[in-house]
């Protein structure tokens, strides 16, 4: 593992905040890597496997500290997608660049092959770089998922999400709905407010979902460009087909209590030779909350099938 380097600044991840300061400077290093239009930035942490973790949205920034706990114990590549500061703003926005944006990643820090967890969007991303690139993934870690069968669950999540809203919310949904926004500043506005009017919906119980961290940014650009070429991707329809072939372990991690549709989780693990289905007890979309270790317990299954 390359010595350590400057530690990125910002908000720590909580696992890091009782840590000594000479050993958090080790364990959480910035990440900077050259693609088309500038550079991805984000955080390389901890040691062991190389674990290459990918965000959902799409467009938004990096969430991953607010799981970095579930990731101890590998070597963690963790960055935002282009669309969103402090990465490149610039696209294209599509599955085939951020699977490029992936691999340049693991190029660039000189990985051979990695393990990949995804969430939501991150997981889809996730078995569409397995499928382009299976030489680079050893295995696969999808955690509440966009499923790879159909529309993913998509169509069910939306209206899932909407049913547990309160009237107000809907209400003020609607007046957004009304309004023309012209400005990329306006247009980031307006995503970010519909993400927190719809952040109680991906909790278990929304009425006590906890508050929408300040650090959450959003590119309506990249999120409509990126969902757009998704669906674009879904409709063909030969994802599974090409992941039928992908030997490595994958376990599909599904919340008791998700917004997102079971069956999502359950066609899309059967589609792998050595699939694994988990459903995670009282949780939702967010499975860090309320069931801290899940994810870590999937990756320590993982490990254990690893060369």
């Amino acid at each position: 593992m390359a010595a350590c380097g400057t530690r990125q600044a910002g908000r720590l991840p909580p696992a890091l905040l009782f840590m000594p300061v000479n050993e958090r400077a080790c364990a959480e290093r910035v990440l900077a890597v050259s693609v088309p239009g500038g550079e991805l930035i984000g955080v390389r942490s901890g040691s062991g496997h190389p674990l290459l973790v990918l965000h959902g949205g799409p467009g938004v920034n990096d969430y991953s500290d607010w799981f970095a706990a579930e990731l101890a114990g590998w070597d963690a590549f963790r960055y935002t997608q282009r669309g969103v500061a402090p990465s490149v703003a610039e696209g294209p926005f599509t599955v085939a660049q951020h699977v490029s944006d992936a691999i340049a990643v693991l190029d660039q820090h000189g990985v051979t092959s990695a393990t990949v967890l995804g969430h939501s969007w991150g997981g889809y991303l996730a078995m569409q770089l397995a499928a382009r690139a299976p030489s680079r993934v050893n295995a696969l870690v999808l955690a509440e998922t966009l499923g790879a069968v159909g529309d993913g669950g998509m169509a069910g999540f939306d209206a899932e999400i909407e049913a547990r809203l309160t009237p107000e919310t809907l209400a003020r949904f609607a007046e957004l709905d009304e309004l023309k926004p012209v400005s990329k500043q306006e247009k980031d506005a307006l995503a970010l407010e519909a993400f927190r009017l719809g952040w109680p919906g991906y909790f278990a119980d929304p009425a006590q979902a906890p508050r929408v961290p300040d650090t959450v940014a959003v590119s309506a650009e990249a999120h409509e460009q990126t969902t757009a070429s998704q669906a674009e991707a879904s409709a063909q329809g030969d994802l599974p087909g090409r992941l039928g072939g992908f030997t490595g372990p994958v376990e599909v991690l599904s919340g008791e209590r998700s917004p997102l549709p079971r069956q999502a989780a359950e066609t899309t693990a059967t589609i792998f030779r050595n699939g694994q289905l988990a459903i995670v007890p009282g949780a939702g979309h967010q499975l860090w909350h309320e069931a801290p270790g899940s994810i870590n317990a999937a990756l320590t299954r993982i490990a254990t099938q690893l060369p």
